[in-house]
């Protein structure tokens, strides 16, 4: 009760005492209060939460100025002519850091994602109108303590810091941003990166994702028909990680009704007891879990079958996964049913109890033994059947593997037949879709095979073993296995003569294990930064992103700024900032940034080649982050003296 009366307090803090008659002792009261109440926020996004906890800590440290201004009094306080004026300015940059910090606490996770070099620029106005609050302020007119003033003084040094910082962005997930968003090559390997994703944003419990779609719908709500496409985006992504945990209902945010929302608006006259957590529709076969919460039968399976071990409405772990049928429930579903002549959905009578077809199970049995024939042809039959069963849907990666499927598969990476290895390495690809097979595909010792099939196999061979190491490689332990077998050589090979598709399995794969600090070492000395800089001039390709995403990452390498230092490659990095798409101006930025703040010589080059007058044009009619990196850059000239 305590913490909800001091957060009300902090709400109220925007409405100023002083203005209905109170003075300014009122202010400082409502400015602690405000301090306080943002100290009690919760649930920081992962994208912001670093900055909003160092935002907190130096908001907290400020209490002690406050509390000395109060001690002095409104008869004392009055007459300092511009405190009243300072105050109302410290007053208003605390809301602000307020409302930012609300934002990050129970705005939506994908768009604070999507927009964090935006809300990362907000933090810096707060920084900046925070200093100059604080830098009005009266302290020897005040009598404010030398310790006080220390303090002060300490807050406004990091204040100042914090505001100069460069962009920390997550490389990792903007890169998993631009995949997942990109409309081009859906590749179902893609599947991987969601999962990914949903782990990085903390959107993989039902819990989370609920808060998440009232957060996308409060979006909806403020912002209008504004950046209908961001929200679009947003939402449909938000679909896919509701697929990935077990939910499968579509988000209906506003417009008319489909047939499926005035299904969810008819189940609202359903007693609320009666409808799963999961689906929130009626169930027809309860069951209860460890936790003695409960929820379809067909739901709740689906769930564990994604390896889940947590209770989804709960968030505990799951002391074991049996399930009890909840028949008491049951009764008073089907009485209620009976009574309001409504039709339970029905169900196939065919699936096991886990959801799963008995005939389903004995064909996946049968393949996995079949995988070990003295047959050619029957065992190629198996591995072309169990590839394109992994291809299909989770429950049957999972099903393929529980059988025993992938130790089979990955002898058979070494069998010496080229169609053989390419069915075997693509089925070993599908499956390492679902994340607990990357780690047992990676334990059978599948890589140093699927590394040799990348260098002699057939070009769709190669292709798909790319893709592979790309999907293994969303492991840490797996990068370095990668690099330390090898891999990184190959891939720049299939990067400068493969097809487009191998191209672009190879780019996203070298991206992947180049956010390790020794592959970044590996691939510059296979000769990565020819292999992208060819990318970038062959405008055809529509590669250009992809390259530049991978440079981004190089540049942050002593060798990989030495070496790129060496090519025309500041040259191509100006041209693409004159004539490139709007998203080719705004990485080629990014990647000019990263090497200018570590070598001034470098802006000065692209000085040389023109590029001021195109960055004075995207600061006034660039993108939001084309003008934010535009004019970083522009920052970063006039202190070296470089602005002509």
């Amino acid at each position: 009760m305590e913490r909800q009366r001091v957060m009300e307090r902090g709400e109220k803090a925007g409405v100023s005492s002083s203005s209905n008659g109170g003075g300014e002792v009122d202010v400082v009261v409502e400015m602690m209060d405000v301090i306080e109440a943002v100290g009690l926020y919760a649930g920081y996004r992962r994208t912001q939460r670093k900055e909003c906890l160092n935002l907190v800590r130096r908001l907290k440290l400020l209490l002690p100025l406050l509390e000395e201004i109060k001690e002095i009094g409104n008869h004392k306080l009055v007459s300092s002519e511009g405190l009243k004026t300072s105050l109302d300015n410290l007053k208003k940059a605390l809301l602000g850091a307020k409302k930012l910090l609300k934002k990050c606490s129970c705005g939506s996770k994908i768009y604070l994602a999507m927009e964090s070099e935006a809300v990362m620029s907000s933090f810096h106005a707060v920084y900046e109108k925070l200093n100059l609050a604080l830098d009005d302020l009266p302290y020897d007119e005040l009598g404010i303590s030398v310790e006080v003033k220390e303090q002060v003084e300490l807050t406004r040094m990091q204040l100042k810091r914090a505001k100069k910082r460069s962009d920390t962005q997550d490389i990792e997930l903007a890169m998993d941003m631009m995949v997942v968003f990109s409309k081009k090559d859906d590749r179902n390997a893609d599947s991987a990166i969601l999962e990914r994703l949903a782990i990085k944003l903390e959107l993989h419990a039902i819990p989370d994702l609920k808060a998440e779609e009232i957060a996308v719908r409060k979006l909806v709500k403020e912002r209008g028909v504004q950046n209908a496409e961001s929200i679009q985006q947003i939402n449909d992504l938000l679909g896919k990680f509701k697929h990935i945990a077990g939910v499968d209902e579509t988000i209906v945010l506003d417009g008319p009704f489909s047939s499926k929302s005035l299904q969810r608006c008819r189940s609202l006259l359903i007693p609320h007891e009666f409808l799963c957590p999961i689906t929130l529709e009626i169930m027809a076969d309860p069951v209860i879990v460890a936790t003695g919460q409960t929820y379809e039968r067909e739901s709740i399976q689906k769930w564990l079958n994604s390896n889940h071990r947590t209770c989804p409405k709960t968030g505990q772990t799951l002391g074991h996964l049996s399930l009890a049928s909840n028949f008491a429930l049951r009764n008073l579903i089907q009485e209620w049913c009976e009574k309001n002549n409504y039709e339970l959905p029905k169900k196939d009578s065919c699936l096991g109890s886990d959801g799963v077809s008995a005939e389903l199970k004995e064909e996946i049995s049968s393949l996995v033994q079949n995988l070990s024939s003295c047959e050619f042809e029957v065992r190629r039959e198996a591995i072309k059947k169990i590839r394109m069963l992994a291809k299909e849907n989770p429950d049957n990666r999972i099903l393929i593997a529980n059988y025993g499927g992938i130790p089979p598969l990955v002898q058979l990476l070494s069998y010496q037949d080229p169609n053989i290895q390419e069915h075997t390495v693509t089925a070993l690809l599908n499956l390492s879709i679902d994340e607990t097979n990357k780690i047992l595909v990676a334990r059978e010792g599948a890589i140093p095979a699927i590394v040799e099939i990348l260098q002699h196999g057939t070009n769709e061979a190669r292709e798909n073993s790319a893709a592979a190491l790309f999907s293994l490689s969303m492991l840490d332990e797996n990068k370095v296995l990668i690099g330390a077998s090898n891999g990184i050589r190959p891939l720049v090979h299939l990067l400068q003569n493969g097809t487009i598709r191998g191209k672009k399995d190879a780019a996203t794969a070298l991206f992947n294990l180049s956010l390790n600090q020794a592959n970044k070492s590996r691939a510059i000395k296979a000769g990565v930064i020819p292999a992208l800089l060819h990318l970038l001039e062959e405008k055809n390709l529509a590669m250009i992103d992809e390259a530049l995403s991978i440079f981004l990452l190089l540049a942050s390498h002593p060798e990989g700024r030495n070496e790129i230092g060496k090519l025309s490659f500041i040259k191509t990095l100006v041209e693409i900032i004159r004539n490139g798409t709007p998203k080719n101006k705004e990485c080629a930025l990014s990647v000019l940034l990263q090497l200018g703040l570590h070598n001034s010589s470098i802006i000065l080059a692209a000085l040389q080649y023109g590029v001021y007058e195109h960055l004075v044009e995207l600061t006034k009619s660039g993108t939001n982050r084309a003008q934010r990196k535009a004019n970083s850059i522009l920052q970063h000239m006039s202190k070296y003296g470089h602005i002509p």
